[in-house]
């Protein structure tokens, strides 16, 4: 079954369109990889398609549900507040910069949504997020303060927040890029032990080797568009298009 569709967005921000007829799908239970240089879209694709920011034109389907579609004159027309909030629900985002509360404590952190926006008891609540923490090797740490926590610690906590809301598939913006290379081997364990358990996950990412590893098919954009795609082992290894060949040269995969 198809996750996530998405069918030819596209998406400018007054004159530059940074989005160009871009068409994906995910599977449930797959990880996808995309990579590509800064400015290629790939954050932009990401936050369209979890209502951060809003397609020009194109559709967008979670589980066979439109979030947005195209009408007759091929503008995007966003499904109604009731159904957008339901499919919100689908998905949880890690953004590269933690975006934690810094006046919540941990567990406060991960509580808050489950509570608040699910209207989970808050017994219910506490549980799961006090189980996600044991997850991260971060129990001791419930009661802490983001400013207390490394940068990783604060990652780990944004993944547990993430997870708390029980999300059909997880995105990932650049969850290393704010890390030293010590800490990232952190978040890359845990998205490896998510990858495991056949978590749903769609990463942005700059690291190669972890994408070849975790992912099992990813995405090299630039410009805009979606230069190739395909097995992870075998486009990292093998790509087919200059561009890609010429990227991954610089970063050192091949």
């Amino acid at each position: 079954m198809n996750l996530l569709e998405i069918k030819n967005i596209r998406k400018s921000f007054e004159e530059l369109e940074v989005l160009k007829d871009i068409s994906l799908t995910v599977k449930k239970g797959q990880v996808l990889a995309i990579i590509g240089p800064s400015g290629s879209g790939k954050s932009t694709l990401l936050r369209c398609a979890t209502l951060l920011e809003r397609v020009d034109s194109g559709s967008i389907y979670y589980k066979g549900e439109p979030m947005v579609v195209n009408n007759r004159n091929g503008q995007a027309v966003y499904s109604e507040p009731a159904q957008l909030k339901k499919i919100r629900s689908y998905f949880g985002l890690v953004f590269q910069n933690f975006n934690l509360f810094p006046h919540f404590s941990v567990l406060r952190n991960i509580t808050e949504a489950p509570i608040h926006v699910a209207g989970q008891r808050k017994e219910q609540a506490l549980e799961t997020a006090l189980d996600l923490l044991r997850q991260m090797g971060l129990e001791d740490k419930a009661e802490a303060y983001p400013y207390q926590l490394s940068g990783g610690q604060q990652q780990r906590v944004s993944i547990a927040r993430a997870l708390a809301l029980q999300p059909d598939v997880l995105f990932f913006d650049e969850p290393t890029s704010a890390l030293d290379p010590e800490l990232t081997g952190e978040i890359l364990k845990v998205i490896r032990e998510l990858a495991g358990k056949h978590m749903t996950m769609v990463i942005v990412t700059h690291e190669m080797d972890f994408a070849r590893e975790v992912a099992d098919h990813i995405i090299f954009m630039d410009g805009g568009v979606i230069v190739e795609q395909g097995k992870a082992f075998d486009l990292v290894n093998n790509p087919q298009q200059e561009r890609t060949k010429l990227f991954l040269k610089r970063l050192g995969a091949e």
